[in-house]
């Protein structure tokens, strides 16, 4: 029985695979500061710890309840995560200070806790989640974008520097995901905004995000969906390096490749201000 540790289990992508991974015959432990949100999970065999992936010794006592209780882990889903828009000018350093710290520290320091296990299993898998936001950057989306490309470039350092150890690093990288993450974003968004040269624009995206994250489209998947390509990812003998979930995830990787700066800022831009 393969041991998986996901982070921000209490909702969205991290609650779907905890119960599609818990289904399918794994031994999940499930970690959130929202340790109560957990509880539905239990009926699947979850197991859930309060985890603050901002927090070293919340993070350590996670990893030692684990090794204590399992003798080794297989499997870390870096998914704890949370979106901080807003224009640069208007955010505050200490709030971009939070967004880097769980959206980035909080991957480096799980996977810096787990490491020394998998080294000497001479094998593991550590899976991110990123998002095409981590190779384009969306109108107003500040320093969520800059987490994003940072974690991307973290996770392609770890995948290097553990490669001879047998530990696998895959990136998932979805586009939109129906999740309480578009409400967060927007609402970070739109108070960001308020009483500034941004107002008017602020509050334009931030109501566009809130239509966009109330249903499922072509821009914003099922978190079930997402659940199934970290199974996917989990269980490949050779895991691609990166994964994107849809179609238009695909198609804004290869614009981000193909055009320059200026117009796909120009597309970026005018999708969502008409």
């Amino acid at each position: 029985m393969k041991v998986v540790l996901i982070t921000g289990a209490s909702s969205g992508i991290g609650y779907a695979t905890a119960e599609l991974l818990a289904k399918n015959g794994y031994k999940v432990y499930a970690g959130a500061r929202r340790i109560e949100k957990m509880d539905p999970l239990k009926a699947f065999g979850v197991v859930p710890l309060h985890l603050d992936v901002t927090d070293e010794e919340s993070a350590k006592n996670v990893i030692e309840t684990i090794i204590k209780a399992e003798d080794h882990i297989d499997v870390l889903f870096n998914n704890a995560g949370y979106g901080s828009y807003g224009p640069i000018e208007e955010v505050s350093i200490e709030e971009a200070q939070k967004q880097l710290d769980v959206n980035v520290l909080g991957v480096a320091r799980m996977s810096q806790l787990v490491l020394p296990y998998m080294r000497v299993q001479n094998e593991g898998r550590i899976i991110v989640t990123s998002s095409v936001g981590g190779r384009v950057t969306s109108y107003l989306g500040g320093w969520y974008h800059v987490s994003k490309f940072a974690v991307e470039a973290l996770s392609n350092s770890i995948r290097m520097d553990v490669a001879d150890f047998g530990i696998q690093v895959s990136i998932i990288e979805p586009s939109g995901v129906l999740t309480e993450w578009g409400d967060i974003a927007a609402d970070h968004l739109e108070a960001s905004g308020k009483n500034t040269a941004y107002q008017k624009v602020t509050k334009q995206v931030a109501d566009y995000y809130h239509q966009m994250y109330k249903k499922k489209s072509a821009l914003v998947n099922d978190p079930k969906n997402i659940a199934l390509i970290v199974k996917k990812a989990i269980e490949a003998t050779k895991p691609k390096t990166r994964y994107q979930d849809t179609l238009p995830a695909k198609m804004s990787v290869l614009m981000s490749r193909l055009l320059p700066d200026k117009l796909l800022d120009k597309i970026m831009k005018n999708t969502i201000v008409k």
